[in-house]
């Protein structure tokens, strides 16, 4: 987040200043290289314009040289005065028109190198690749090894061979504009939305002159999106506030804001979290986060555990550098760490975007070759920490512009985007710079651009299970194959909704805890997404009191057997940290089966599954005078055994409190 302040337009003012002076220091005298022309018309015209410039009439200037241009079409070096003049006026898309036609018309060698980089740089920031590329190759075959900034138009060279084959194979279709009532403002950017996509949540600026809020728009029930509206009196202020990233289920924000006091550095990164309705007071992230340099552009993981951040403190590989910190159990974040590479370049890698699934990172940097400018590529995490190389996304997704933030909705169905609106630049004559407006985009997400894991949501209410109200619990999921913690979220201590995201291709075990509650345990087996049924989950907990029971819904046993499979270990592991928590609770593992087979047989398969259960607990540091194992075989079903699905409900280990 990054604005233009009053020194920098005054810098800026100064600058245009500066090179219309240098014009006219250079044209003082005409360059060595120039040879005056023998034709007294064309001489006559040509001492006319310098005349002019050094009068500082420098559109008078071009046009004189616009007639010299029309008469001797043949002298290429009026062309390329015009060009340096109409450069250094500002007036750069006719600069490249005069330094493309006039560079064929002059002797190829080393005196006209700086041209030909000049027309390469100017075709590239108009995204004329052929001509960019014909005139570095040019450069390539006259320039002195001495020529400034050589190894960068090397570099650019490799960019024009990038996207012109690029254009050649496009990746999905260019994004479009969001239709009215978005995009009302002049400035609008870094969209980001919640996980069940509701919620938009952008940065405005209404006029050039208006400073950074943030503003959410919530999703109507046609799919379209209604009036934006600030998010908050509590969030925007006097001071600029935006570049915003919101969790998965829209309670914890984080955003940038530009010299509040007592800040850290000149722009830090706050926090405020939602309760209810209302957002509290945003609280600065702190030292561990932000640094005495620019900290901005965050992006939350769904659960809003982690972040990911850029920031240009020292130590880094280029200006700017990604970042990621973590929240730590104390509810402090840990120091903010470097991504390293590959991620990370000597150029600028900025605007993080993690994607819910938190596997799929997207940024924008120049410092790999791309379509030129910031484009926005995207990596995979392998591990906890390892990156894969990044990978350009493409064109049109990337352009010859810089590109802006992104962001991908969960399913990878849908992509929002910022971008400048196309410039109306007038032909001739020179413009002082101005800001272009900048709009919300939408696009259909191509396959190649898609997160490496789909996710889905699943969302709903805790309560207490006798009073009925809302409760405030902690809900977290963990992936069974690896009992690794996904997800950690708390329910709403008003409302008691709460939202959780799901990767497609796994098996989780969710778990719902409150101060004095008994633990709740439920499955979700995403591993088929195309048998996966999302639907809302309302959970009742139960106090911890003699006589409440709850069913230990991710315990597997195969088919007649006892022996706990290994996924179970997740709700064993919870079901340890449970007793340790409650130490003069005692239990009742009861072991429950359908009616197939013999009443015998199932009594006692039941017994010995709940008999696993509690050796696995005693082995685990529980005290046997708190453990009890019970079977009960087929009887108390919860459902008649007359369906699969029913058998599966009585099939079941309950946990009950003596």
């Amino acid at each position: 987040m990054r604005r233009i302040s009053v020194l920098g337009a005054l810098r800026l003012g100064m600058m245009c200043l500066l090179g219309l002076a240098s014009a006219e220091t250079a044209w003082g005298q005409l360059p060595p290289k120039v040879q005056m022309p023998t034709n007294t018309k064309a001489r006559s015209l040509l001492e006319k314009a310098q005349q002019q410039t050094k009068e500082r009439d420098f559109i008078k200037a071009v046009e004189t040289l616009n007639q010299l241009n029309q008469k001797f079409p043949s002298f290429g070096e009026a062309f390329l005065l015009k060009g340096s003049l109409l450069k250094a006026m500002g007036d750069n898309r006719s600069a490249l028109a005069a330094y493309r036609e006039g560079l064929p018309k002059v002797t190829a060698d080393a005196t006209h190198a700086s041209e030909y980089q000049l027309l390469g740089d100017l075709a590239l920031s108009y995204g004329d690749y052929q001509t960019a590329l014909d005139s570095y190759k040019q450069l390539m075959k006259v320039a002195p090894k001495t020529q400034k900034n050589l190894s960068k138009s090397q570099r650019q060279l490799l960019t024009c061979e990038f996207a012109l084959e690029a254009i050649k194979h496009p990746v999905g279709e260019a994004p479009v504009a969001l239709p009215s009532p978005m995009n009302s403002f002049k400035f609008q950017y870094f969209p980001a939305l919640t996980a069940d996509n509701r919620f938009l949540l952008f940065t405005g600026r209404p006029a050039a002159s208006s400073g950074e809020d943030l503003y959410i728009s919530r999703q109507n029930k046609d799919g379209s999106l209604g009036e934006p509206v600030p998010i908050s009196p509590t969030i925007n202020s006097s001071y600029n506030e935006g570049a915003g990233s919101i969790s998965g289920d829209g309670k914890t924000l984080v955003f940038a804001s530009c010299d509040r006091p007592k800040a850290i550095g000149n722009c830090d990164l706050y926090i405020s979290r939602r309760t209810g309705n209302n957002w509290s007071v945003p609280v600065n992230l702190g030292l561990n986060v932000n640094s005495t340099e620019w900290d901005s552009q965050p992006s939350l993981s769904a659960d809003g555990r982690t972040l990911y951040f850029t920031s240009t403190r020292r130590g880094g590989q280029g200006q700017e550098d990604i970042y990621m910190t973590t929240l730590k159990p104390d509810g402090t974040w840990s120091p903010a760490q470097n991504l390293g590479t590959p991620v990370n370049t000597v150029g600028k890698d900025m605007a993080p975007f993690i994607h819910a699934s938190g596997t799929t990172l997207y940024y924008v940097t120049d410092g790999l070759v791309g379509m030129g400018g910031l484009d926005v590529f995207r990596c995979e995490k392998s591990g906890t920490s390892n990156w894969s190389t990044p990978r350009n996304l493409g064109y049109p997704l990337n352009t010859f512009e810089n590109e802006a933030s992104l962001f991908i909705t969960s399913d990878n169905q849908r992509g929002f985007c910022s971008r400048s609106r196309a410039s109306e630049e007038p032909p001739g004559g020179y413009r002082l710079a101005r800001e272009r407006p900048v709009e919300l985009f939408g696009f259909a997400v191509p396959p190649p651009v898609r997160a490496r894991e789909t996710s889905t949501y699943t969302q709903g209410r805790v309560f207490d299970a006798n009073t009925k109200k809302p409760l405030k619990a902690e809900v977290k999921l963990y992936d069974l194959d690896t009992d690794v913690l996904t997800q950690f979220v708390t329910s709403d201590p008003e409302y008691g909704d709460y939202t959780v995201v799901l990767n497609a291709g796994h098996h989780y075990a969710m778990y719902a805890a409150a101060d004095k509650y008994l633990l709740k345990s439920l499955s979700f087996d995403y591993s088929d997404q195309h048998t996966f049924n999302l639907q809302a989950l309302d959970i009742y907990l139960e106090p911890v009191r003699s006589g409440r029971s709850v069913v230990l819904n991710n315990l597997f046993f195969d088919t007649n057997k006892y022996d706990l499979k290994p996924q179970s270990r997740t709700e064993l592991n919870r079901l340890i940290e449970f007793l340790r928590q409650y130490r003069d609770v005692q239990i009742e593992v009861s072991g429950y089966t359908d009616n197939v087979g013999s009443p015998e047989a199932n009594t006692q398969l039941s017994q010995r599954r709940a008999q696993s259960v509690v050796e696995y607990l005693s082995g685990h540091g529980i005290s046997m005078t708190r453990l009890r194992s019970k079977g009960y075989g087929e009887g108390h079903p919860l459902a008649a055994n007359d369906t699969e699905p029913h058998r599966r409900l009585n099939r079941r280990i309950e946990l009950h409190i003596l």
